[in-house]
């Protein structure tokens, strides 16, 4: 698609909202007009003669040019920007150039707050909406550590691990971006409204779908090819063997992006999807730090790959006193907590300990046995 100027969006909007005139349609106007101004001035008989070449219907065109009758194109285009939502399309600067590259990219991106950097590396991060303790933890904890490390967050803002990676990317100061199955200016879930909020105001929130478009159950797996299109690598948290999370796996593997999965127990109905990718050849997701690296180049203190672990002067006191309770032999959080209080140890909350014990793991100060035991190193 060529390179279009900003004067040509308000033609461009007009021509994303026909009814009836979808992507195909759009792209063989423009390769025969060059701009969507230019196809706003056809008249009723240039129109029906190039539809007629492509073999569309015959009301087309008529239904074309009636809509410039009930359209404003300057109008309609400033009312976006009066409630603070922004409009895109293919050729212009601001349309993500990894999304473009897609085969069934949408023409048009409605947006508010802002869309991805370029030049950074960008991660989806999915996963089941009613996901375990052990799904939660990971999915704050993949969200944090990647985002402050400066690899954008994506994920349909949905409850479960999408919304929580993308809340703890923004609780990192990183940037995360939430593709709606609606119009960017509605909130869905309606319990994901502060994340709505912050993503508004901190990220970005953007949807094919025009403002005003109600979330329906048809509109969501469409809109998860632009998840995946938006993104380098898609990391699977938590699925069910049968999971509409799988819908945005396979579409990624269409479109040649890297899929990593996070391994659970056999045992765990909610990681049988994750194991079953990852036999399949789905990347392990072994820690946040091999992620960074293989995204970034840059090695961290934490990585497995090969980088000597710093010294204790490095751990918290909080860090210190949790190695000291745990031993050779693997113990789950619980009993590590009732071992820290019995000798006067400071009061955590599991997830609190559980994150520490992750990132003494992480640090190689402790080791981590199936999805809840921790050794000493």
């Amino acid at each position: 698609m060529e390179k279009i100027e900003e004067e040509q969006l308000p033609y461009a909007h007009w021509l994303y909202n026909i009814p009836g005139v979808g992507r195909k349609t759009i792209k063989y106007l423009l390769s025969e007009k060059g701009t969507p101004e230019a196809v706003y001035h056809m008249s009723q008989k240039e129109l029906e003669c190039l539809l007629d070449a492509m073999h569309a219907k015959s009301t087309l065109a008529e239904r074309i040019i009636d809509s410039k009758k009930d359209w404003n194109i300057k109008r309609a285009y400033e009312n976006l920007k009066e409630k603070g939502i922004r409009f895109t399309c293919l050729g212009d600067e601001k349309y993500p150039g990894r999304l473009a590259q897609i085969p069934d990219a949408p023409y048009g991106l409605y947006f508010q707050g802002k869309l991805l950097m370029e030049e950074r590396p960008s991660v989806a991060i999915i996963g089941a909406r009613n996901c375990s303790e052990y799904g939660r933890r990971m999915a704050q904890h993949y969200g944090r550590e990647l985002a402050a490390a400066g690899i954008q967050i994506i994920s349909g803002m949905a409850r479960g691990i999408d919304g929580i990676s993308q809340k703890a990317a923004l609780d990192a100061e990183g940037f995360s971006l939430g593709v709606l199955g609606c119009g960017v200016d509605i909130c869905y879930p309606a319990e994901n409204r502060e994340l709505y909020e912050m993503l508004c105001k901190r990220g970005g929130i953007c949807s094919e779908y025009p403002p005003g478009t109600e979330p329906k159950n048809s509109l969501f797996p469409p809109r998860n090819r632009i998840i995946s299109g938006l993104s380098d690598v898609v990391l699977v948290i938590e699925a069910k063997n049968r999971s509409g999370t799988l819908i945005t796996v396979d579409m990624a593997l269409e479109q040649g992006r890297e899929v990593y999965a996070l391994p659970g127990r056999v045992t765990d109905a909610l990681s049988e999807g994750c194991n079953r990718l990852i036999q399949q050849g789905a990347a392990v997701a072994f820690s946040a730090e091999d992620m960074i690296h293989s995204l970034t180049g840059r090695e961290t203190g934490n990585s497995r790959m090969g980088v000597q672990r710093s010294g204790k002067a490095l751990l918290s006191d909080m860090q210190k006193a949790l190695l000291e309770n745990l031993e050779d032999t693997p113990q789950s959080p619980e009993i590590i907590k009732e071992r820290m209080l019995s000798k006067g140890g400071s009061e955590l909350t599991l997830p609190e300990l559980m994150n520490q014990l992750v990132k003494l793991s992480l640090m190689g100060y402790a080791r981590q046995i199936g999805n809840s035991y921790f050794v000493k190193e």
